[in-house]
């Protein structure tokens, strides 16, 4: 995957925009946050998430839709099961995945943000094929954005205590942060 700076848009994957975006405050992207997600609950591959973030999820579908198909929500990545990445918001626009945040005493985490949501719930473990994709991911946001340094990548839980708790104990924090501290050719 190439992300393109003036579009924002990465190729080499693909491609699922939502509506769900604005444009950023002052155009700085200096944190990463890592969620998850999955629709209905723990339910894989069902294409739900893209609906959902589209817009088109009907609420009478599944019971757990009722309650949020209103939502207007976005991400500006989705890395599911078996690796495969969608791209749903350019990183140059705000994505609607934060909600009301702070990081370091700085509120509305959207506003400098990027969100990434790895297809899963907090207790279960993610894929080898999804941790291969976040790394890669993760590698190329901080090529092009310096700002986003290991300590400024965190999960949805650190900038919303209380009120949210993915990416959830089954997320590996070393093996992401190990792997992003080697160089590329050794990984």
């Amino acid at each position: 995957m190439q992300l393109d700076p003036s579009s924002g848009w990465c190729a080499g994957i693909a491609h699922c925009p939502s509506d769900n975006f604005n444009e950023r405050p002052l155009g700085e992207v200096s944190l990463l946050i890592i969620h998850n997600i999955s629709l209905p609950p723990g339910q894989f591959g069902t294409g739900k998430v893209q609906e959902f973030f589209q817009n088109r999820l009907q609420a009478d579908e599944h019971p757990y839709f009722a309650d949020i198909a209103s939502m207007t929500v976005s991400a500006h990545f989705l890395i599911e099961r078996d690796g495969a990445v969608t791209q749903f918001v350019s990183c140059n626009a705000r994505a609607w995945h934060a909600g009301v945040s702070c990081f370091i005493d700085r509120e509305n985490c959207n506003d400098f943000s990027l969100g990434i949501e790895l297809e899963g719930t907090d207790d279960l473990p993610f894929t080898d094929a999804q941790y291969h994709s976040l790394i890669a991911l993760t590698r190329q946001l901080q090529r092009e954005y310096p700002a986003i340094t290991p300590e400024r990548i965190c999960g949805h839980s650190d900038i919303a205590p209380g009120r949210k708790t993915d990416p959830g104990p089954a997320f590996d924090w070393s093996r992401l942060r190990a792997a992003l501290a080697m160089s590329e050719e050794d990984s």
